[in-house]
Formats: structure tokens, C-alpha cells, sequence
């Protein structure tokens, strides 16, 4: 093997990373040759202890769903590897619909035979635990059809995760909140009957959608939202309350005013929480510039400084922002004494 066809090989190994383009220089620069096997060798104690070479890998699921192996040669998968037991930490289709580096291999291997059914969890709610709003438009059409494909043929994908990722902004831009609507028709969304709620899970710019009012005129009730749920991501109310989405959290103020002084847990084993108490803390609202903007609209819509905290039965909000010297403690001083008219106006007529 001449010195030039010798750092072709090594390059096509290793895409001509550092190791790889030293070796070829060093037969270069001496004009000699080596075996295929001292070639592998220099190589494998080059990047000892790092990602393991392409051409170690046998089984070509597993090399196609390797980083290092980027970018994968589209049909190199064999079918018997579908099937065949692998190293990889999670099934094929999990593995590469979590990491955008790899989606482009998800073409691949449904059409090679991988079923989600093979995977411990449906692969789309590993990518939305991951990434809860990924740029589905950057992918291609093709991986996108891939994409839908699994929100039709894992009834999994039903999964309070999925519906948030599916009904975020850049879902909705390519159009994935379609899969939600077709699992309504589908009847895969019945009131009652779920782990989750799908009010709760949708996206907050989605509540003011026709989507919303199917899933109201269905059965589905913004308390229900308030159930422990299986998930975790964010729930309805605490996402719309955290990321300052005023609009979403008059539609629930609207259908359950409470919310302004004490939101149930998300998980049965953890305590009810005060919104004004959250709010006093650098780290609760994504943007902390909102703080005042959020203390001034639960004043008005009936919450209460003087109400006490769940962990903590002796304090108050207003004795804590004292206690913590929050800039907010005027504001809290001088809010008027609830009434139950006052919390129950923000209720709209008919509302569930």
C-alpha cells in the first residue's frame, strides 16, 4: 500500500481527525508503507481511551448511530442488525430521535424494519425530555415523515411530553400539532381516561385554539390539568406561570381563579404551592424582569400576601418578602384585603 493510498484509507476510517491526518503525513514525509493491521494499531493507541473507531464497529446500527461516524452513509444499514442485540444505551429509533445529529438516520432505519415497540419508551418522549421544542424545520422532509410516523405507530407517543413538544412553535410550524388532532379523531384522547391531561400538556400558546376548545367540548377540564400526571416537563399552569404567558394564565385563571393562591402539586408526593410566594425568588419566572408585572397581575386577580405557606405553616408571603427584604414588599403592603367576589371575577360565565 502506497503512502498516498494509505492516508486515503485512514482518512475515510477516521474523517480525517488529527491521529488520522498525522499518520498519513508521517508515511508522507518518509515515503514508506504499512500494513493494514499497523495502520489500525497506530490509530486504535492514538485515541486510546476516546470514541471508538468506525471500523470497530460490526454491527452497522451501531456504527450508524455513533457520532464519531458522522456523517452516516445513507443504505449502509443492514436489516439483520435491526434486529441483532447492540451496545447502544437505548433502542435504534430512542437513540436517534433524541440527538438532531442523528436524525437523519431515522429514514433509515424504519424502512429497515425498526419498530418502536422494541424501545422501553416511545422514542418521541425521549426527544421531548431532551429538547421540548426542537427546530423540526431545520430536519428534512423526510425525517419529519419519520417523525410523524412515530406519533401514528407508537400509541405511547400519547404522552403528556409529546403533546407540549408537538404543539410548541416550531412544531406547529411544520405542521406536527396535526398528529394531536388525529389522535383526538382517533379517539385516543378520551376524557377521563388518560394519565394526563391534555390541556395541561399542550403547549400555552395552544389554549385560545380550536384544539383546546375540541378538547373542552370533549370532556376535558382545566382542573383535571391539575392532577399528578406522568411527565417532566413542566405542567400546563406552572409552564404559562414560569415563562410569563399572561394570556394562557387568564384562561386558567378563568376556569379555576384559586390558582392564585394555591396550585396542587404536580406529583402526589410533594406540597400544594403559592404563586406569590414563587415569585419572590430570583429562579422561578424565566424571566426574573417579569417579577413585578407578575406580582401586580395575581394582586389583582385575588391573591392573597397574608396567606400562609404549605411548608412552612407560621409564614406568610408578606412576613417571607419582609424576611428577605424584597423590593416588592410595598407592593404587597398595600394590596387590599381579598374577597370571594374579587377571586371569583375572573371566572367566565359558563366556564367549566
Amino acid at each position: 500500500m502506497t503512502h498516498l493510498a494509505l492516508f486515503a484509507v485512514v482518512c475515510m476510517l477516521s474523517a480525517c481527525t488529527g491521529p488520522a491526518a498525522v499518520i498519513g503525513l508521517i508515511g508522507v514525509a518518509t515515503d514508506t508503507s504499512a500494513s493494514w493491521s499497523i495502520v489500525k494499531h497506530i490509530h486504535d493507541k492514538w485515541v486510546e481511551g476516546g470514541p471508538v473507531p468506525c471500523y470497530r464497529f460490526d454491527n452497522t446500527v451501531e456504527r450508524a448511530l455513533a457520532i464519531q461516524c458522522q456523517p452516516h452513509a445513507v443504505g449502509t444499514i443492514k436489516v439483520a442488525d435491526v434486529a441483532a442485540p447492540n451496545r447502544l444505551p437505548m433502542c435504534p429509533l430512542a437513540v436517534a430521535a433524541r440527538d438532531t445529529r442523528l436524525w437523519h438516520v431515522l429514514p433509515e432505519l424504519i424502512e429497515k424494519g425498526a419498530m418502536p415497540e422494541s424501545c422501553e419508551r416511545a422514542p418521541l418522549a425521549e426527544l421531548a425530555q431532551v429538547d421540548a421544542c426542537p427546530d423540526f424545520a431545520a430536519a428534512s422532509p423526510k425525517v419529519r415523515e419519520s417523525m410523524m410516523w412515530l406519533a401514528q405507530a407508537d400509541a405511547r407517543s400519547v404522552h403528556h411530553d409529546v403533546v407540549r413538544m408537538l404543539s410548541c412553535p416550531n412544531a406547529r410550524e411544520v405542521g406536527f400539532d396535526g398528529a394531536i388532532a388525529g389522535w383526538i379523531e382517533q379517539g385516543q384522547m378520551p376524557a377521563a381516561r388518560m394519565s394526563f391531561s391534555p390541556l395541561s400538556a399542550l403547549h400555552p400558546n395552544m389554549l385560545s385554539s380550536p384544539l383546546a376548545a375540541r378538547l373542552e367540548a370533549d370532556g376535558h377540564r382545566a382542573r383535571t390539568g391539575l392532577d399528578p400526571y406522568q411527565g417532566t416537563l413542566r405542567s400546563g399552569f406552572e409552564e404559562a406561570f414560569r415563562s410569563g404567558n399572561f394570556e394562557a394564565l387568564d384562561w386558567w385563571f378563568a376556569r379555576a381563579p384559586e390558582l392564585a393562591n394555591r396550585v396542587p402539586p404536580p406529583q402526589g408526593n410533594q406540597l400544594p404551592w403559592v404563586p406569590l410566594a414563587k415569585v419572590l425568588s430570583d429562579d422561578w419566572l424565566d424571566n426574573p424582569n417579569q417579577k413585578q408585572k407578575m406580582v401586580e397581575y395575581l394582586l389583582a386577580r385575588g391573591a392573597n400576601p397574608q396567606i400562609k405557606l404549605p411548608h412552612q405553616p407560621d409564614m406568610t408571603v408578606l412576613r417571607l418578602a419582609r424576611q428577605m427584604k424584597s423590593p416588592m414588599v410595598p407592593l404587597l403592603e398595600s394590596a387590599p384585603a381579598p374577597s370571594r367576589a374579587r377571586v371569583a371575577a375572573g371566572r367566565v360565565p359558563g366556564a367549566p
